[in-house]
């Protein structure tokens, strides 16, 4: 079964989402605070984190930090309900999603789901590498090279990639990028998809020309580079 790491300090309610994922047919391990959550996220035992953001001894920001460190296990991050701040720094420092608090136990097993659920499919993807200029793309195994060199993404971060290297030269909208790389709907007021474009800006780094290889389409969406090799 798939293994799901809870991370609250929030005793009751981190009960009752295991009980939850377990009647979901997931295995569910709880820890709560985020010393011990940095542990057992990189212990090996687990498909994802379920990441709590206010937590003693060690925030849930800080604890991401580390775990992004070491690794690019999928995070998802629980936020206080409209507190943008948190939501987007999680998010800048690498987490792969958010569900804002409260929530209930359905939504999160469903935002579970749809981040294992694109990594287990493009896993499962037959054919060859997928190129584009200097990008190479190997989609069974989720691993990119950037002019030979390895580029260290996150889950989120290699599907929004992929899905704008396939449409290469065509114009992807925002709502297209949420529903393939966050399997949901763009919400109104929703940054997540311009703060992970701005994440893998960073990491391609510019053209030749100066000009990113990521562009914005103002009112639309964004548009990867076509560049044959």
């Amino acid at each position: 079964m798939t293994r799901v790491l809870l991370v609250d300090d929030d005793v009751e309610l981190a009960s009752m989402l295991r009980e939850y994922l377990e009647q979901e047919g997931f295995e569910a391990g709880a820890v709560h605070d985020g010393e011990a959550g940095v542990a057992e996220a990189l212990s090996g035992r687990y498909a994802i984190v379920v990441l709590d953001v206010m937590m003693p001894r060690m925030s849930g920001v800080e604890a991401l930090r580390r775990i992004r460190a070491a690794s690019q296990m999928p995070v998802l991050m629980l936020t206080a309900k409209g507190d943008d701040i948190d939501r987007i720094v999680g998010l800048e420092l690498g987490a792969d999603d958010y569900v804002p608090k409260p929530c209930t136990p359905r939504e999160l097993v469903a935002r579970i789901r749809a981040i294992l659920r694109r990594t287990e499919t493009a896993a499962n993807e037959p054919g060859g590498p997928l190129r584009n200029g200097p990008l190479t793309m190997w989609p069974a195994r989720r691993t990119a090279e950037w002019d030979g060199r390895t580029l260290e993404l996150t889950s989120t971060e290699y599907t929004l990639l992929e899905v704008l290297v396939k449409s290469a030269g065509r114009v992807v909208s925002k709502n297209e990028l949420s529903e393939q790389g966050l399997g949901r709907p763009l919400a109104r007021f929703d940054r997540s998809i311009d703060v992970h474009v701005s994440s893998l800006r960073h990491k391609l780094g510019p053209r030749p020309d100066g000009q990113s290889w990521i562009q914005t389409v103002r009112g639309v969406g964004y548009q990867l580079v076509r560049e044959e090799r």
